[in-house]
């Protein structure tokens, strides 16, 4: 689709539509339509865990169609949540609802894991302030002398608590283990660094460094496992520009790092309410966004 087809304002809510709210989370809102849930990706930002007023229009729609992507390319890899005929079914209520053309999926009813599958290529963010103070990240020891933004060895694979409200909290491997059960925990560590490993690959070849990324997974009710949400968009990674990469400093993001590195510029103690966004932020960032989305689907070419 062409992704420049945009709204003049962005989407910040659905409430309008002739389907069951079940979930409402900071970007996307969940519909029931009995035999599937209909995702929908509005255009909101949230940073620090915190919904800002100001959206950037069409984010949603190039969050939706970067996932898209990845779930067929991960295909060989994983299942993933998208029913059969997501696309005709997308399409049938595009016609009625034009608006929310190209930011839909019809996704099959799992139930989620309670994690939240992190994996780590880089040290960055929170990894980086973690290695600064013991040289370990969530139990990993990592050699000394590393600097901010190298490369780790071996991709680490660090869960996360879901939480409903509020922040994620980091777990060890063995803590998620007794939350989702060992051999989910397993097979879902496996998934993620396989997917991450598979993901890197071919990101270099469109000149993109991915640092880390999130997975989620859900089970059906035979317990198998999918790949769900959303996958590889630049609001669940981090994503560097390959030839700009420079060992020992923070990096040019192609992600909502530019967000976040904006915001930890002024006096805010990162709790609602959120501060307004100056529009050349908003504005550079959907231009990241944009960059990341032609980087990455011009793989298929």
């Amino acid at each position: 689709m062409n992704i420049h087809s945009y709204p003049e304002k962005p989407l910040l809510s659905i409430d309008y539509l002739p389907f069951p709210k079940v979930a409402s989370g900071k970007v996307r809102e969940i519909f029931n339509l009995e035999d599937a849930y209909l995702m929908i990706a509005t255009d909101r930002i949230s940073a620090f865990d915190v919904v800002f007023n100001e959206g950037l229009s069409g984010k949603g729609i190039l969050l939706t169609q970067m996932s898209l992507y990845w779930f067929d390319q991960l295909s060989s890899i994983t299942r993933h949540h998208l029913v059969e005929n997501h696309e005709d079914r997308c399409k049938a209520i595009s016609k009625e609802f034009p608006e929310l053309t190209g930011r839909m999926m019809i996704v099959k009813r799992l139930k989620p894991l309670s994690i939240e599958a992190i994996v780590r290529g880089y040290l960055a963010g929170s990894a980086w302030k973690d290695y600064q103070r013991n040289q370990t990240i969530l139990g990993y020891e990592l050699p000394a002398g590393l600097l901010e933004s190298s490369r780790l060895e071996q991709p680490l694979f660090t869960p996360t608590t879901k939480a409903q409200s509020g922040h994620d909290i980091p777990i060890s491997v063995n803590k998620a283990k007794e939350l989702i059960g060992h051999s989910v925990l397993n097979r879902v560590q496996e998934l993620s660094l396989e997917i991450f490993n598979f993901s890197t690959k071919r990101l270099s070849e469109c000149g993109l460094i991915l640092a880390d990324t999130k997975f989620e997974f859900g089970l059906d009710n035979n317990n198998q496992i999918y790949l769900i949400d959303e996958v590889l968009t630049p609001d669940s990674s981090r994503y560097w520009f390959k030839d700009n990469y420079v060992v020992g400093e923070h990096q040019d993001p192609v992600d909502k790092q530019f967000i976040r590195d904006y915001l930890n510029t002024i006096d805010w103690d990162k709790r609602p309410p959120a501060p307004a966004l100056p529009s050349s932020v908003t504005k550079e960032t959907l231009k990241r966004y944009e960059k990341a989305f032609q980087l990455i689907t011009s793989l298929n070419k």
